[in-house]
């Protein structure tokens, strides 16, 4: 019970990331940014707010800030002073490439460091046994072709944010056309937030699990273990 409690919040803290992040934050730029309704201004600070206010409580929550979080807080105050200050929409698209391929650039330095970062995210110690595999691994001598594999799969990692730096801006670009400060731009600007999940998101979720997958069938190769021998049991 103990391993499976920190699942259930989990769950929670996604679907609030996507109504705070996503959802409110879309539908306040597409359907109130009018003048009779509330304004282009507070439209867009009230939408940003959401986001904002989430992860300022998020962090209070965890008693922590790490750099993904950091950057998707620097994310929105770009955002919001595109808007705000009027700059010209290109800035957007810029910017929303930006933010992916500073993260894909941090997964791509860790390849020289001492544990690349595809290892943090998926070999947790709560899901893997991670003595067992590595002590497996040690007796095969097959401890370099697994670093170097995860390093492959590091690379791979870091393509997976180049495709969605290049996905961004693409549709940055075509959707926020009208100038920042009107009513068209925050509607284009919540419509692109919106479609931002199933068009970039989801698909580099999808990356993200193959890559999983990748990582379980070289443990599984290199230490002839099963499955069910790799992951912790309650």
């Amino acid at each position: 019970m103990t391993q499976n409690q920190p699942q259930k919040p989990q769950a929670s803290n996604t679907l609030l990331e996507l109504v705070f992040n996503i959802v409110v934050p879309s539908l306040i730029l597409m359907k109130l940014s009018s003048d009779e309704y509330l304004g282009t201004v507070n439209a867009l600070i009230i939408a940003l707010a959401f986001p904002l206010l989430y992860g300022i409580w998020d962090f209070v929550k965890s008693r922590s800030l790490n750099f993904f979080s950091l950057l998707g807080f620097l994310s929105t105050l770009l955002t919001g002073g595109i808007g705000l200050f009027e700059l010209d929409p290109q800035w957007l698209a810029i910017k929303e490439a930006a933010i992916p391929a500073v993260i894909g650039f941090v997964v791509l330095m860790s390849s020289f460091g001492h544990k690349p970062l595809i290892a943090k995210l998926i070999l947790n110690p709560a899901i893997f046994d991670l003595e067992k595999i590595y002590d497996t691994l040690a007796k095969n001598n097959k401890v370099d072709v697994f670093k170097a594999e995860i390093n492959r799969a590091n690379l791979w990692l870091a393509g997976t944010f180049v495709f969605s730096a290049t996905a961004n801006y693409v549709l940055a670009r075509m959707i926020v056309t009208s100038p920042a400060g009107t009513v068209a731009f925050n509607e284009e600007l919540g419509k692109m937030t919106m479609l931002s999940y199933p068009v970039i998101a989801i698909p580099s979720l999808l990356m993200l699990i193959g890559l999983l997958v990748y990582v379980v069938k070289i443990i599984t190769k290199l230490t002839e273990l099963k499955f069910e021998d790799i992951v912790q049991q309650e």
